[in-house]
């Protein structure tokens, strides 16, 4: 079971110590301390902010790749996708079961750079078999937070 502490700032990072003491019921102190330590431990690995992108003007291409790789002797699937995690373009990387191997999200600034990073940069790895590249054109949602809320939430009919 996850701790409370973590739960809370999975779903909201921007939480400060006192409102998670007072939301948790410790003393502040201790949610500090235990921040850190989860930090230390690597447990707690970054914070991140979702932003919408769309409202900031930003023209970033966004594109899920699927790829077939050969896994290695004594290395299985870790150090292919180990490299490929490493490159600046890739945002998230993941062994996957099904029909392919690694899932694998990547940025770009237009769709030249991400045809330009899959056929120079993936396509080439050896043990990259095959790559299927599909682009994101809208999000509805991204790490759980819902991309277009609106502000006067519409309220269902009430009937007798």
């Amino acid at each position: 079971m996850i701790d409370p502490l973590l739960k809370l700032l999975r779903d909201n990072a921007a939480l400060k110590p006192s409102q998670l003491s007072g939301l948790l019921g410790l003393p502040e102190a201790e949610i500090v301390a235990k921040i850190k330590d989860y930090e230390a431990d690597q447990v707690i690995l970054g914070y991140r902010t979702v932003l919408n992108e769309e409202k900031l003007g930003m023209e970033q291409v966004k594109a899920v790749i699927e790829v077939k790789i050969t896994p290695e002797r004594d290395g299985g699937f870790n150090r292919v996708a180990e490299r490929i995690a490493k490159y600046s373009e890739v945002t998230s990387c993941y062994l996957m079961s099904g029909g392919y191997d690694l899932l694998v999200i990547i940025e770009g600034r237009n769709l030249r750079d991400v045809a330009t990073f899959v056929a120079e940069k993936l396509a080439t790895i050896q043990g990259v078999v095959s790559t299927a590249t599909h682009f994101m054109l809208k999000p509805y949602k991204e790490a759980g937070v819902l991309m277009n809320q609106e502000r006067n939430e519409e309220r269902l009919a009430v009937s007798p």
